[in-house]
C-alpha cells in the first residue's frame, strides 16, 4: 500500500511538473507571437507615418536631377521592366516631385493635360473651369507633387529649359511649402526634329513668338546682344520658311538640344565664349547626358510606348489611352518642301537629329 501511494505521489508530481512546463511553453510562445505581431504592427505604423517625418539621405540638390548613383528611376527597355530599388521609385506620399520640361511643339500640351486630368489617383488634381490651372496635391497633405505648366504655371519662366528649371524649381517650391529635402524626377518629350521645326515655323507664322521666355542662365537673363531678334516688331506673323530658316539667331534651330543641355557649360548665350564647333559638341554631349539621367522621357511618334513606360516607371495608370496623331500641319508643310529647303532644315537641325536618334536608341534597345 505504501509503495503504491509513493508511486502515485511520484507520478502526480511528474504530471504537475509537465503541466507547468507545458503552460510555461504556451506562455513563452504567446509572448513571442505578441512580440512578432507588435514588430509587424510597428513597422506598418512607421511606413504610414513616413511621408510626413522621413528625411531622405539624398543631397538637397537645388532642383537638379539626382546624381548618377542615386538615379530617381530608369527604365530597362531591353528587359521590358522597371529598374531600381523601391526607395528609388516615385512616391507621391513622400517628398518626390515630378518636373516636366516642356519643349515647344513636341506634344507637351496634350501630355501635360493627361498628367493633370487623366491619371487614376487617390487624390486627383482639382482643375478650375475656364482656367489653365489645376491643383495637384499629395493624398495626405497640401503639397504639390507635379511641377508643370498646368499644375504650378510657368514659375520658372515660359517654356523653361533644363538650365532654368534646375536653378529655379527648388526655390520656387520652398516659397510656398517651406524648406523640404525633395527628390526631383525630371521628365520630358522629344519629337522628330524636322516635324518639330516645321510645326514651330507654322506656329510662329500664325503669330506666336514666346517672346516672354526669360532665357535665364548664369544668374541673369540673356542680353539683347546675345539673343538678337529675327524680326523688328512684336510678332513674326506671315514669315516665309526661307526667312525663318535664314535667321542665324532663330531659337527654333536645334531647340531640343539647347533646352535639354546645361548651358552654363558653354558660356550660356555668349557665342564668343568658344568656337561654334566646340559649343555644339559640348551642348549635344550635355543634352544626351541629361536625357539619359531623366526619370522618364517620351517620343511624340510613339504614344502607346510612351504611355506604357510612364505607367510602369511611376506606378500610375491613365484612365484614357494616348492617341497617335498622324495628320499634322507639319506633315502638310513637309510635303511642300523643295529638295533645297529640306536639305537646309536637316543641316540646321543636325544636333537635334543626333539627340533624337540617341533617345530612340535608348527606347528601342
Amino acid at each position: 500500500m505504501k509503495s503504491q501511494y509513493l508511486v502515485k505521489t511520484y507520478l502526480y508530481k511528474i504530471i504537475v511538473v509537465m503541466e507547468s512546463r507545458i503552460k510555461l511553453r504556451k506562455i513563452i510562445c504567446l509572448c513571442i507571437c505578441l512580440a512578432i505581431g507588435g514588430m509587424i504592427y510597428f513597422g506598418y505604423l512607421i511606413c504610414a507615418l513616413a511621408p510626413s517625418t522621413v528625411h531622405f539621405h539624398f543631397k538637397d540638390n537645388l532642383g537638379r536631377p539626382l546624381p548618377s548613383n542615386h538615379t530617381a528611376m530608369s527604365y530597362d527597355y531591353e528587359n521590358d521592366e522597371a529598374t531600381g530599388s523601391n526607395d528609388q521609385r516615385f512616391d507621391i506620399n513622400a517628398h518626390d516631385v515630378m518636373v516636366f520640361l516642356h519643349i515647344q511643339k513636341t506634344g507637351g500640351t496634350s501630355f501635360g493635360r493627361h498628367l493633370v486630368s487623366d491619371l487614376d489617383l487617390q487624390r486627383p488634381c482639382s482643375c478650375q473651369r475656364k482656367k489653365k490651372r489645376c491643383y495637384c496635391f499629395r493624398p495626405n497633405r497640401h503639397e504639390v507633387w507635379l511641377f508643370s505648366r498646368y499644375s504650378t504655371g510657368w514659375k520658372c519662366g515660359l517654356h523653361a529649359d533644363w538650365t532654368e528649371l534646375t536653378s529655379c524649381v527648388h526655390s520656387e517650391l520652398d516659397k510656398n511649402e517651406g524648406h523640404v529635402q525633395r527628390r526631383y524626377f525630371y521628365i520630358s518629350i522629344l519629337r522628330e526634329p524636322l516635324s518639330r521645326y516645321l510645326s514651330e515655323f507654322k506656329h510662329v507664322q500664325r503669330g506666336a513668338t514666346w517672346r516672354n521666355s526669360r532665357h535665364w542662365c548664369g544668374g541673369r537673363t540673356a542680353s539683347p546682344s546675345e539673343l538678337p531678334k529675327c524680326y523688328p516688331g512684336p510678332y513674326w506673323r506671315g514669315v516665309s520658311l526661307d526667312e525663318f530658316a535664314d535667321c542665324p539667331h532663330n531659337l527654333a534651330t536645334n531647340r531640343q538640344t539647347r533646352m535639354m543641355a546645361d548651358l552654363s557649360l558653354v558660356g550660356c548665350y555668349n557665342m564668343s565664349a568658344m568656337s561654334t564647333e566646340q559649343r555644339n559638341r559640348m551642348m549635344l554631349a550635355s543634352a544626351k547626358r541629361n536625357l539619359a539621367s531623366m526619370a522618364y522621357f517620351a517620343l511624340t511618334e510613339y504614344q502607346k510606348i510612351d504611355q506604357y513606360v510612364f505607367e510602369e516607371t511611376f506606378n500610375m495608370r491613365f484612365c484614357v489611352p494616348f492617341v497617335q496623331q498622324n495628320s499634322t500641319l507639319s506633315a502638310t508643310a513637309l510635303a511642300m518642301l523643295t529638295p533645297a529647303q529640306l536639305s537646309k532644315i536637316q543641316r540646321l537641325n543636325a544636333l537635334d537629329k543626333e539627340l533624337y536618334e540617341f533617345a530612340r536608341s535608348l527606347m528601342m534597345r
